[in-house]
Order: C-alpha cells, then sequence, then structure tokens
C-alpha cells in the first residue's frame, strides 16, 4: 500500500467522522447557546439545567440519523475492503 492510498483513506475516513458527528455537535451546540441565554437572561446558573437538554437533544439525533449513518458506515466499509482487496 502506498503513501498515496493510505493517505485518501485516512481523508475518506476523516471527513466521514466529520460528517457523522456534525449534526450532534451542531445540536448541541444551539441547545447549549439557547440555554447559555436564557440562563443570562434570568440569572439562573443551574448546572443540570446545560446538561440534561443537551444530553437528551443529542441522543434523540442520535436515533433520528442512525439509519442514514449506518448507510453511510456500510458503503465505506465496502469500498474499504474494495480497495484492500485490490491492492494484492
Amino acid at each position: 500500500m502506498e503513501i498515496a492510498q493510505v493517505s485518501g483513506i485516512l481523508q475518506q475516513t476523516l471527513w466521514l467522522t466529520l460528517q457523522l458527528a456534525a449534526p450532534m455537535l451542531g445540536a448541541a451546540l444551539v441547545v447549549g447557546l439557547g440555554i447559555s441565554v436564557l440562563q443570562a437572561a434570568t440569572q439562573v446558573n443551574e448546572q443540570t439545567l446545560t446538561f440534561v437538554p443537551k444530553v437528551v437533544v443529542t441522543l434523540s439525533v442520535f436515533g433520528w440519523f442512525f439509519p442514514a449513518w449506518m448507510g453511510a458506515l456500510v458503503d465505506f466499509m465496502r469500498s474499504l475492503m474494495a480497495t484492500a482487496g485490490g491492492l494484492r
């Protein structure tokens, strides 16, 4: 396996990881920002007020996107195995 092939596989892996993590991270960011604004407006500084909604939203987004993510991972693994099979 050449350096260019390994570099390409690594680039595809990192791009797929970014695509899979972005919806959960984005949702947690939006919820955290909204709760921070609410806390600043009401001056209520409770740690569980930020933690619990972020966890709920993150798990909801995970459940919502899970089938699409699994399809993307299966496609990636198939292409990776086809690439590894063609190297011999």
